[in-house]
C-alpha cells in the first residue's frame, strides 16, 4: 500500500516535514517514491506547500494519506478538490482554482512576522484603573483648622 506521509528533517528540537509518498513498509524518515511537499509547524502561522497536482495524481491512483497529511490537505482544500474530480470536473479546472487560492492567500516572510511579534509585545496593555490619590500630608505642618499633625 503506497501511503502520503511526512518524513522528518531539520535539527535536533527543531522539526520540519517533507510530505512524501512512501511505501507503506518503509521506515518513517527512509525511503520514498517523491517528495510532493513541505510542512513547517514551527512558524506562526504554519507553512505549508503541497504540490496540488502530484497530490490529486497519488489520490486519484490509490495512495492513503496520514491523519496528519489528511488534515493539511483538507485545510488547503485538496481534499475537496480531489472529490471534484471523482465526480466528473477536469483536472485543469481544478488546478486553475488551487493555483488562484494560493496566489490570494500571499505568504508573510519571517522577517516580517517577527516585526509584528515584536510591535505587538511593545505596545502598552490598558492600564488598570487607578483610585483617586488622597493628597500627602506632610508631618508637621498645619492643616487647615490651624492644628499641627503628628
Amino acid at each position: 500500500m503506497v501511503k502520503i506521509r511526512l518524513r522528518r528533517v531539520g535539527k535536533k528540537k527543531q522539526p520540519s516535514y517533507w510530505v512524501v509518498v512512501a511505501d507503506a513498509r518503509a521506515p518513517r524518515d527512509g525511503r520514498f517514491i517523491e517528495v510532493i511537499g513541505f510542512y513547517n509547524p514551527r512558524t506562526d502561522p504554519e507553512t505549508v506547500r503541497i504540490k496540488e497536482d502530484r497530490a490529486l495524481h497519488w489520490l486519484s491512483v490509490g495512495a492513503q494519506p496520514t491523519e496528519p497529511v489528511a488534515r493539511l490537505l483538507k485545510k488547503q482544500g485538496t481534499l475537496a478538490r480531489f472529490e471534484r474530480l471523482k465526480q466528473g470536473e477536469p483536472l485543469e479546472a481544478l488546478l486553475a482554482e488551487a493555483e488562484e487560492a494560493a496566489q490570494a492567500a500571499p505568504e508573510v516572510s519571517p522577517k516580517t512576522r517577527r516585526e509584528l511579534a515584536i510591535s505587538a509585545a511593545e505596545e502598552p496593555a490598558e492600564e488598570p484603573a487607578v483610585e483617586p490619590e488622597m493628597e500627602p500630608v506632610e508631618v508637621g505642618e498645619e492643616s487647615e483648622e490651624g492644628e499641627t499633625e503628628e
